[in-house]
């Protein structure tokens, strides 16, 4: 029986250097969010025809995003290895952007903070698109699974 989806999620928290209560929101929206919702199909096959549901750890190494995907019980699946240079400056925007919605909701009037959230959203958005361009022929996700991997691969390339 096919079960699709990502029922566990870690990320490896020795490449999060730095956290403030914001990216510690943004974190465990997203895994919580992931968790409730997702579609995740690796799309080599494997043999066996093991269809999900899987476990994910996600980290950076090296200047590559590492998938390293488990089956239910713990088992290896695969691990998908992705060079992120496509990802700096979509996650450099996305950090920009961030920093200056979370002061506006400080501070801003609700036109200026709904201006920067549709900015924040478009970012994430391409960030996403982009990721499912570099899952292509790898796993198939859907694109809210994509934009809640995204956020993910954003907290790990938190530096300073």
């Amino acid at each position: 029986m096919a079960d699709p989806r990502i029922i566990k999620v870690e990320l490896d928290e020795a490449t999060i250097l730095r956290r403030n209560a914001d990216i510690e929101q943004e974190r465990r929206v997203a895994i919580f969010d992931l968790i409730e919702d997702n579609f995740f199909k690796p799309l080599r096959d494997m043999g066996d025809g093991y269809a999900g549901p899987y476990h994910l750890s996600i980290s950076v190494a090296e200047g590559r995003l590492i998938l390293d995907i488990h089956r239910e019980d713990g088992t290896p699946h695969e691990i998908l290895v992705l060079g992120l240079g496509r990802f700096r400056r979509p996650v450099k925007d996305y950090f920009a952007i961030c920093d200056s919605y979370y002061q506006a909701i400080r501070k801003a009037s609700a036109a200026e903070i709904e201006t920067i959230d549709m900015a924040r959203r478009g970012v994430h958005n391409e960030g996403a698109e982009l990721l499912m361009e570099r899952l292509d022929g790898k796993v198939e996700v859907d694109f809210a699974t994509a934009r809640r991997l995204f956020t993910l691969i954003c907290v790990l390339h938190i530096k300073t």
